[in-house]
């Protein structure tokens, strides 16, 4: 009988073996493959990183961590971004700080600001030619549905003759309407 007993018991051994060695291979599949999109993503970051790190150098900006990130973000928006709103974006940085950092930026000319209107002043990049001249000015769009701010680069400020005894520094052009996904929703 204990032969018997013996004998099923190792024949349960080798099946929950089989079991484990199936669960085990699966187990190598998904940690491996947790690798290879996490080695992806670095690369992804890794080049991200490299264009953010040119941006910052060919500005003259030393390169830091949190400028780095500040950056990024800017870079990822299609619209202008206030101080309030990328204080949301960073829960752990203080206020000082991002403001110092967007102050080093516009000041290397890596960003402009933009008085829309609306209380707060926006940031975006500036195309990597700008030098914020006069010339280099673009048009703004500020979209009174949902207050966003869109720099428009193609439209260039138009050119404003001062008398001789003014000198031009900055134009601030903002043309106010609704966006084109506001303009959707509300024909919906």
């Amino acid at each position: 009988m204990s032969c018997v007993r013996n004998e099923f018991e190792g024949r349960a051994r080798t099946q929950s073996l089989k079991k484990e060695s199936l669960s085990m291979g699966k187990l190598l599949f998904l940690f491996c493959y947790s690798y290879v999109i996490k080695f992806i993503n670095v690369i992804k970051f890794a080049s991200m990183n490299k264009n953010i790190d040119n941006k910052l150098n060919s500005r003259n900006i030393k390169l830091t961590a949190m400028r780095q990130l500040i950056l990024e973000i800017l870079t990822e928006q299609k619209t202008a971004i206030s101080l309030p709103e990328l204080e949301e974006k960073f829960t752990y940085a203080d206020k000082s700080t991002l403001y110092r950092t967007l102050k080093t930026f516009q000041d290397n000319k890596l960003i402009h600001s933009i008085d829309d209107g609306s209380g707060a002043i926006r940031y975006a990049v500036c195309d990597d030619t700008c030098e914020c001249n006069p010339e280099d000015l673009h048009l703004h769009f500020y979209c009174t549905s949902c207050k966003q701010t869109f720099c428009f680069t193609e439209i260039p400020v138009p050119i404003i003759n001062l008398p001789s005894d003014f000198s031009l520094e900055s134009v601030n052009f903002v043309v106010k309407g609704i966006c084109p996904e506001c303009k959707k929703e509300k024909n919906e």
